[in-house]
């Protein structure tokens, strides 16, 4: 077996997948001595996290491996198939949950997931620009849903409802990583400090408001909570807690039925 583009071997994936899962063979060498999948991985992702992932094309990998684009489609048949393999070695296998171990409960558990998801991706911002094609199939992806669903054992949540909570909370881990990824930027930019620009802002909405028009937001900011620095983290912790309420309870009204 190698590794060349082609059809798959009964999975349905392509075949630079299959390999990640161990189902090909990686050739010794490919048509530049040195050149390997890995290498190609690992030259897109460093190109994604110091550029973007804008900047990522078969051409720009080629280029920063010394070899020719044409060379590459022996491993990868596609970008999109390469995002995907760079997704999955940023993401890398998930860490063990403590509460798991220690039997502390399905919410503690799925707590410490949602925190190891957003670490990585504060770590690889440009991962939340790949745009999504599909549900996990690679090893690490598969790994890290495996991991929410043993999370929600004992919960009484029937499967359909285990797997919308698992998106539930994945869908606000990365929202909340993009949404203060994105501000990060915006203020690394103007190139002063966070809450300068959030005071500034505050400003502006104060010349702008009208208090007849937009009564709630002159409360708001009568009560200059937009000038008061929040806690390390805060935004993430209170609205996964919030996230967490609402799943505990389903689980009681499951536990009631």
């Amino acid at each position: 077996m190698t590794e060349e583009k082609g059809p798959s071997g009964g999975t349905g994936l392509p075949a630079s997948i299959e390999a990640a899962w161990g189902l090909r063979e990686r050739p010794a060498k490919g048509p530049k001595p040195g050149l390997s999948l890995t290498r190609i991985v690992d030259a897109a992702v460093a190109v994604a996290a110091s550029e973007g992932l804008g900047a990522v094309s078969m051409g720009r990998v080629a280029k920063e491996l010394g070899a020719s684009t044409m060379s590459l489609y022996r491993y990868v048949s596609a970008k999109g198939e390469l995002y995907v393999l760079m997704q999955e070695a940023a993401m890398g296998p998930p860490p063990p949950l403590p509460a798991l171990e220690n039997g502390a409960g399905w919410r503690e558990a799925l707590a410490q997931w949602a925190w190891a998801q957003r670490r990585v991706f504060h770590r690889n911002l440009w991962m939340l620009r790949i745009p999504i094609s599909g549900p996990p199939a690679s090893p690490n992806s598969v790994a890290w849903w495996e991991q929410g669903l043993q999370a929600l054992e004992g919960t009484g949540l029937s499967a359909g409802e285990e797997v919308s909570v698992i998106l539930l909370v994945s869908g606000f881990v990365r929202n909340e990583a993009l949404l203060m990824g994105d501000l990060a930027a915006a203020v690394e930019a103007r190139g002063v400090p966070a809450q300068e620009v959030m005071a500034e802002y505050a400003r502006t909405l104060d010349r702008l408001v009208d208090p007849v028009r937009h009564p709630s937001l002159s409360r708001l900011l009568k009560s200059e909570v937009m000038g008061t620095p929040d806690e390390p983290d805060y935004d993430f912790r209170f609205g996964l807690e919030r996230v967490l309420d609402g799943v505990e309870a389903l689980v009681e009204a499951r536990a009631r039925d």
